[in-house]
């Protein structure tokens, strides 16, 4: 039984909870943060909060459980600062929050533990962009999920939409008084659900690249299917489609405003794709054979100061001045030795030390093929935790 749906008896001290929107910001503000983490070990090996400030702690929830709580336990939870307890979904933490307040520990808990974390979607607008319009970068910290939002006069655009923030794309434009006309799929993702189909539903053109249709995308007569060299409008803003195998045999950029392009999973500001998450191990020096003639004949030959801006991040990446995560390509060009590596060195690179795959990856790839059908509880549940979409857990990037 999942922790948060067992019955835990009510202890005597009522806690607070703590908005996950508020936690975030006092990791962002730089204040010291403690967290009892409450979930599972393997749960808390496999994706938890981190900062430079954060202090984190995994003591179980069952550790709690019995009157006496293990003298051992107790002591590796500091009783001289504040300390907010989480979980999965809030029930076991508030438990626990108050057992340690009962014992008279300065506590709160996260409200809907990691769920809740995993709900906050940020947008910044990036400020280096120069392009007809404003350009938005969405950001979701739980898993480094990023996607961008194009608007111009009374139309607007969304790039690597995800399934969970439907609603939020729509009520956005809305707000800025914009029309949103097209989403924008970069490839089939693998550690997302994408939102390309339920904007679909909602009028929204949705468009996917005819090469990761041609994985076998059941749902390919739905949407307008692009091809290298397509050229779509928002107001007066171009958005460009240039086809970058690697990651994926259909990954593609899209070119926004000619300012910024959307890279998808092909190259971050810190890293390059993974090249294993279509074909396995098996596959991969092909791919990634095919990542290096997509970055060197395509990515690079865009000037210097065309922004780039991928589908994620890692905590590896440090963001912009703007906050986002967007870098121009000259930058990356100088930082980045893999990007002036030659192939050889370059497939070595990417195939080293690439980290775990992104869980649940193949069941959101078949949700993504439209093969296998989820509610959205179930396609939020499968998205949880870390992305791993890059090559490597470290940033190849120099500290110059």
């Amino acid at each position: 039984m999942d922790a948060d749906e067992m019955d835990f008896p009510t202890p005597d001290s009522d806690v607070d909870s703590i908005a996950p929107e508020t936690l975030k910001d006092r990791i962002d503000d730089g204040e010291s943060v403690t967290l009892l983490d409450a979930r599972m070990s393997s749960d808390y090996e496999e994706w938890r909060i981190d900062g430079e400030n954060v202090e984190s702690i995994n003591a179980p929830y069952f550790h709690f459980l019995d009157e006496e709580i293990d003298d051992a336990v107790l002591d590796s939870i500091p009783d001289d600062e504040h300390v907010t307890v989480l979980c999965a979904k809030g029930g076991a933490s508030e438990y626990v929050a108050g057992a340690l307040a009962d014992r008279g520990y300065d506590v709160d808990h996260l409200e809907d533990g990691m769920n809740g974390w995993a709900s906050i979607y940020e947008a910044h607008e990036v400020t280096g962009y120069d392009g007809p319009g404003t350009l938005l970068q969405y950001q979701r910290p739980s898993s480094g999920c990023l996607g961008y939002l194009l608007y111009d006069d009374d139309e607007a655009a969304v790039v690597d939409p995800l399934r969970a923030f439907t609603d939020r794309y729509l009520a956005d434009a809305a707000e800025l008084g914009v029309e949103l006309t097209y989403a924008f799929d970069t490839h089939v993702h693998a550690d997302h659900v994408s939102g390309l189909r339920e904007l679909a539903d909602e009028g929204v053109e949705a468009v996917l690249p005819s090469a990761a249709a041609d994985r076998g995308v059941t749902y390919a007569d739905e949407v307008t299917l692009t091809t290298d060299g397509d050229e779509f409008t928002v107001g007066d803003a171009a958005v460009e489609t240039t086809f970058t195998p690697g990651h994926t045999t259909g990954m593609t950029s899209y070119l926004l405003g000619g300012s910024l392009l959307a890279t998808g999973d092909g190259l971050f500001i810190e890293s390059v794709a993974r090249p294993d998450l279509e074909e396995g191990d098996e596959g991969a020096p092909e791919a990634a054979r095919m990542l290096y003639d997509s970055l060197q004949n395509r990515v690079l030959s865009f000037d210097d100061d065309v922004l780039v801006g991928g589908a994620h991040f890692s905590d590896a990446a440090e963001s912009a001045a703007d906050g986002t995560y967007t870098a121009p390509i000259g930058e990356l060009r100088e930082r980045m030795d893999a990007l002036s590596a030659d192939e050889d060195t370059f497939v070595e690179t990417v195939l080293a030390d690439m980290p775990p795959r992104p869980a649940n990856y193949e069941e959101v790839i078949a949700t993504n093929l439209g093969q296998n059908a989820v509610d959205d509880d179930e396609a939020f549940a499968l998205e949880l935790g870390p992305n791993n979409c890059a090559a490597s857990q470290d940033a190849l990037t120099s500290d110059d």
